[in-house]
């Protein structure tokens, strides 16, 4: 019989594996989105498309994974822990962000584009989703 420390356990467990496969997915994301920039605009420094993906609103749809995988970092730093509800709640964001149920409709369209063209993101969304609906 699973006791309350073994699921919150198999819980953060699943958390952490979906936020590295998210991380993963998000700098496929990043990298891919540069490359294209840099064909349309020519090269830049890493520095430059860092302030581009912080500020540029043509990046701000990327910005949902970074600000999500954040708040699972922050969340699995906190000193006096997490509770199942805390971890649900951010599995559940996942889930929502990857199915494109989000309110945002320019997330949801440029990601799904992502999708459909490239091979390697569907590959990594599909894995992740499957990894949280077990």
């Amino acid at each position: 019989m699973k006791t309350a420390t073994d699921t919150i356990n198999s819980k953060i467990f699943l958390l952490k594996e979906s936020r590295l496969k998210l991380l993963r997915l998000h700098k496929l994301l990043v990298d891919t989105e540069r490359k294209n920039f840099e064909n349309r605009n020519g090269k830049i420094s890493s520095g430059q498309f860092l302030n581009l993906l912080i500020n540029d609103p043509n990046f701000e749809w990327l910005r949902r994974f970074s600000t999500l995988i954040v708040e699972i970092d922050e969340m699995l730093d906190l000193d006096d822990g997490y509770t199942i509800e805390m971890i649900d709640k951010y599995l559940r964001q996942i889930r929502a962000l990857l199915d494109s149920k989000t309110e945002d409709e320019d997330f949801n369209g440029k990601f799904m584009n992502y999708l459909e063209v490239d091979s390697e993101a569907a590959e990594k969304q599909k894995e992740i989703l499957k990894l949280i609906s077990e």
